[in-house]
Parts: C-alpha cells; structure tokens; sequence
C-alpha cells in the first residue's frame, strides 16, 4: 500500500515547479509542452513507454540539457539555465541510470566525495584532506542503507546490487532538498527492489536522514512505482497524458490503454 504523504504545507510553494517545457532534436520533438509541480515531502513518480520523453524531461531537470522553451523553478527561483553542479550546490541529488561509483575507493570515501561535490570541482574533492568533517554524515547513511559489513571494501568489489545502493546513498550525502532517481531498480535483483522501496520511504520522512526530502522517481518497474509514489505523471509521446495519485492512474482508462494495458 502506498504510504501516506507527510505534511507537505501543499498550500504553499512547490519545491520544483515545470512550466511548459519543450525540447526537439532535429524534426523530432522529444519534449512538449510539460508541465508539473512537485511539493515539499513528496515523491512524484514518471512513467511511460520508451520514447515518451522521460530521460529528455530529467536531463533537463539535471541541467544536462538545456530545453528550448519553458521554465523550471526550484523553491521558485528559476534553474532553467543552471548546471550540475549549481543545481547541486541548491540542493539538487541525483543518480543516474549507470551507475556513478569510484571503483577503486571505499564505500565511505565514495560517500565522503559525493558530499564534497557541492563544495568546489572534482579536482578539489579529490585531493580534499581527510574527511572534511563529513565522516559522521557518511556513517548515518551506512548504518541507513544497511551497509556497514562492506563500508571499508573498495565499491569495485561489491555486487552490482551492493553498488546500486552505495549509488543511491551517495546522492543524499549533501543533504538534498530534492533527489531525482532515474531508474533506481534497474539492473537490480528483484529481491532488492522492495529494500530500496523500504529505504527511500525512511529517508523521505526521517528528518534525521533525509530531511524530509521530495523526490522525482523515473522507473519501468510498475510494482515499485506504484507502492513508492504519491503522485505519477504518465508521458507519452513527449507529452502528459495524466497525474494523479497511483489509485487513480490505475483506475485512468486512457492510461491503460496508452500505457498500462501493454
């Protein structure tokens, strides 16, 4: 059963605001028109058929792309224009569909760089004394994501689903506002995936942990999205077809049709 939204103050600003956005390659318009909002506390899912659009939608969210109309706003500035590391250093975590792990380095110190990130370029995370202070962040987030058996072992050496979650955890190091996840199950043993469900509905409302952080989730696993996410915007072709919570994208026959029914 999906679980209650917390006090999100849904009268008052969205976290991340999406207004109109459109992006073409060519003759192709991959993005048109989108537009949604996504409040404080909230876990808003995207979902729909290869090609509707989703990975164009979030490299732009990202500040991997630049769109070619609309507005993305975070805590009402506008971001439209901002890149990674700006977005990152506003509060912005991310993964990515591959994953972004230091093989050679410790689980922890994959962890203690990831913070680093929103403090200056790679080149100083790299050579950054010590911990910078973040060692006791990093071991939270051990202990959080279960796991404190391999935090000493290089990432490398870890299984595909043991890195998966060291991924996922390094993008909450910096204590983000807004996490975006792309495709956190994939690739990922399906014994795993209600653990990664577990664990992403402690940090949205652990205020300890996650700060009660609002997430943008892409995944194709319909169980997992379902279950996870207050709200679902179904794309197709580029454009949205319907957001509602998960009962009523079920229930939504033009969706099922379009997307669910195949």
């Amino acid at each position: 059963m999906n679980h209650a939204l917390q006090d999100t103050g849904t009268a008052g600003q969205p976290i991340l605001r999406v207004t109109g956005l459109k992006k073409t390659y060519g003759a192709i318009l991959a993005v048109s028109g989108v537009s949604f909002q996504v409040m404080p506390g909230e876990i808003f899912g995207v979902i729909g058929p290869n090609g509707s659009g989703k990975t164009t939608l979030f490299n732009s969210m990202l500040g991997q792309i630049t769109p070619d109309a609309g507005k993305i706003e975070l805590n009402g500035e506008d971001v439209t224009h901002c890149g990674p590391l700006q977005l990152n250093q506003r509060g912005v975590g991310r993964t990515f569909q591959t994953l972004q792990v230091f093989g050679k380095m410790t689980v922890r110190d994959n962890l203690i760089v990831a913070a680093q990130e929103h403090q200056g370029s790679m080149f100083s995370r790299m050579f950054a004394p010590g911990d910078s202070g973040l060692g006791a962040r990093a071991d939270a987030l051990i202990d959080q994501f279960r796991i404190r058996h391999v935090a000493h072992k290089k990432a490398g050496e870890l299984s595909y689903g043991q890195q998966k979650l060291v991924d996922i955890a390094m993008a909450f190091m910096s204590e983000p506002a807004l996490v975006l996840l792309d495709e956190p199950c994939a690739g990922v043993n399906p014994s795993l995936v209600g653990g990664i469900s577990t664990l992403l509905k402690e940090l949205n409302r652990n205020p300890k942990i996650g700060q009660h952080s609002s997430f943008v989730v892409i995944e194709h696993n319909m169980d997992f999205v379902m279950d996870l996410c207050h709200r679902i915007m179904v794309m197709v072709e580029g454009q949205v077809m319907a957001i509602g919570t998960p009962a009523e994208i079920r229930a939504n026959k033009q969706v099922l049709d379009a997307y669910l029914g195949n």
